[in-house]
């Protein structure tokens, strides 16, 4: 991962830069050093972040799609219900 995706993964977590750096064993300053490029993640860490980011790139797209399973559904019900109340 580099600075910019790092920093992205972070700020789309809504975590401080020492929260992250809770996660991954390391210092706020050292999660700022990763941001601004001044130097990477070791490779263990690295590793880390490359699963962390997967592992949350999963729960987004299945939350998406629970929403969209409940958006459809919700508007069959709807459909439903407009075509017995069309009748009366």
């Amino acid at each position: 991962m580099d600075k910019d995706e790092i920093a992205s993964l972070r700020k789309s977590l809504k975590l401080t830069q020492q929260e992250f750096g809770q996660l991954f064993d390391a210092h706020a300053m050292t999660v700022s050093k990763w941001e601004r490029g001044v130097f990477p993640p070791s490779a263990y860490q690295q590793a880390l972040l490359q699963r962390f980011k997967q592992t949350a790139d999963e729960k987004e797209d299945k939350a998406k799609q629970e929403l969209k399973n409940l958006l459809v559904g919700a508007g069959v019900v709807a459909a439903l219900i407009w075509l017995l109340n069309a009748g009366k």
